[in-house]
């Protein structure tokens, strides 16, 4: 009795502090799914980090256009000489310089400049006495290529490329939104899960405790053995730490949650999160075919596959045409202009009356070809190995999704298996505690009830958490996470 004492005296102060708990409780924040998921895509570190590639992709793809930036040159010069023998008048000269450019190259090849040169010479000498004279040229020169670097160079190959990575990291902006949507539905469901299970140990402890309390009465007025007693006591003790160890998943599942949805943790330490929706099987039909379209054509980390293989063409073209000699086209035309001074030289290239100009081809052909031959090579085989690579994840996809489907369709089925064990595990304990009441039945057979209930009760409610998990899974292998969730790739 005095054991029986104690016991009830613990269980006292753990109610109480049960009770203490609940009113120094974090603040509660109610929270749906699409809630949680946009906390996610605004502040969840993973997508924000993710972001940037893009943005940094773009900024590659801009400098790739700088290969058609046009260069300028200017420069002058003054040039000073004095010469002559000892014993002799000396001669001199002194001649002032300019020069510019522009030049570049257009998207479909060609090379030009655009160029000028001026110079002006001041001199004296005993046999040609003063003279002071001014001369230069303005021209054009284009070179056009026909074979190598025609369709594609190394600018228009750099600029394709670059957008090819372009789209690929947009397509990685989208799987890590994939991911962590589907992350926090399946946190979000393990939340909603361990507060439940949180109930059911409660009412766990709840039927041992009452148990327990109605055994001690029997055991004062002599109808019940200690035995009996002491296995009840041994029941709400188990109870109790079973009740412990399902708010310490509790906590756990809070923080995970948390964790996804904040770049501030210690502003969301204190608050807790209670999930406004609760755990439901939806009926759904699956159609295998059906998904495997999705993914085929919706799939991430596939269409980045798919973009490699496009990448990797995009070189394979590159390298075939630096296989061709070069035959290039060229052509220069200009103005000369002479004079005393700059000023006659200029005037006449206004007047534009002393043309010269210069057309032909010229061709450079590679005896060896040796690197260009082994490079193109290189890149065809490598193309081949991408193709298996894509072909190889393709099939994978096709697997993963299989999988993701049975193991829904599985899901619900143990939905409403465990539902059916529930409510026959209700209706056993309820009939074996009026056998018991007549004396029909021991204490141990009611504590085994009991227990078959509450394991009942936590698999009914696992099942529907697996099940809603395994649609956000699904999902995830289709590709189509955007889609269940109304997700656009610009939300903040």
């Amino acid at each position: 009795m005095k054991r029986i004492g104690i016991l009830s005296a613990f269980f006292a102060v753990v109610a109480a502090a049960i009770a203490q708990t609940g009113t120094n409780a974090p603040a509660g924040r109610a929270m749906s799914l699409p809630d949680c998921i946009q906390a996610a895509l605004a502040h969840n570190f993973d997508v924000q980090i993710e972001r940037y590639n893009p943005q940094i992709s773009l900024y590659n793809l801009n400098a790739a256009y700088s290969g058609y930036d046009p260069l300028l040159n200017i420069s002058g010069q003054h040039d000073y000489n004095k010469s002559g023998a000892n014993g002799t008048l000396p001669s001199t000269s002194d001649d002032n310089s300019f020069k510019s450019d522009v030049g570049g190259s257009l998207p479909w090849g060609m090379t030009y400049d655009f160029s000028g040169n001026v110079a002006e010479s001041y001199g004296w000498s005993l046999q040609n006495g003063y003279s002071d004279t001014s001369g230069g040229q303005i021209q054009a020169q284009v070179t056009q290529p026909l074979l190598k670097n025609f369709w594609i160079d190394k600018t228009r190959l750099t600029i394709r490329v670059a957008k090819n990575q372009l789209k690929q990291s947009e397509q990685g902006l989208r799987l890590q939104i994939i991911t962590s949507a589907t992350a926090v539905a399946n946190a979000y469901y393990e939340l909603i899960f361990a507060q439940e299970n949180v109930q059911v140990q409660q009412e766990a402890l709840q039927l041992a405790q009452t148990q327990l309390d109605q055994d001690r009465q029997r055991l004062q007025i002599g109808t019940l053995a200690v035995l009996s007693v002491q296995q009840d006591e041994s029941q709400a003790a188990q109870s109790k730490a079973n009740l412990i160890a399902a708010q310490s998943t509790l906590d756990t599942d809070q923080n995970a949650l948390k964790n996804l949805l904040t770049d501030e943790y210690s502003k969301w330490h204190d608050v807790n999160v209670q999930p406004t929706e609760t755990l439901a099987a939806a009926a759904q039909t699956f159609d295998l075919q059906d998904s495997w379209n999705k993914g085929m054509a919706e799939r991430p980390d596939l269409l980045q596959a798919k973009l490699i293989v496009e990448q990797q063409g995009i070189q394979l073209k590159y390298s075939r045409n630096q296989l061709f000699p070069e035959l290039d086209l060229i052509g220069t035309y200009g103005f000369n202009g002479a004079g005393r001074e700059f000023s006659s030289a200029f005037g006449q290239f206004n007047e534009g009356d002393r043309p010269f100009y210069t057309y032909g081809a010229q061709l450079s052909v590679p005896l060896g070809n040796l690197g260009p031959r082994n490079q193109y090579k290189s890149t065809k085989a490598t193309l081949q190995q991408v193709m298996l690579q894509l072909k190889k994840l393709e099939q994978n996809v096709m697997v993963e999704i299989d999988n993701a489907v049975k193991q829904a369709e599985s899901n619900y089925q143990s939905v409403e298996a465990t539902k059916q064990a529930r409510i026959y595990a209700e209706e056993a304990l309820d009939a074996e505690q009026k056998t018991y009441a007549v004396g029909k039945a021991t204490t141990f057979e009611v504590l085994q009830y009991q227990n078959s209930l509450t394991s009942a009760r936590s698999q009914e409610i696992r099942a529907l958490a697996n099940y809603n998990e395994a649609l956000a899974n699904l999902a995830a292998q289709e590709g189509s996470t955007l889609e269940r969730y109304n997700i656009s790739l610009e939300a903040k």
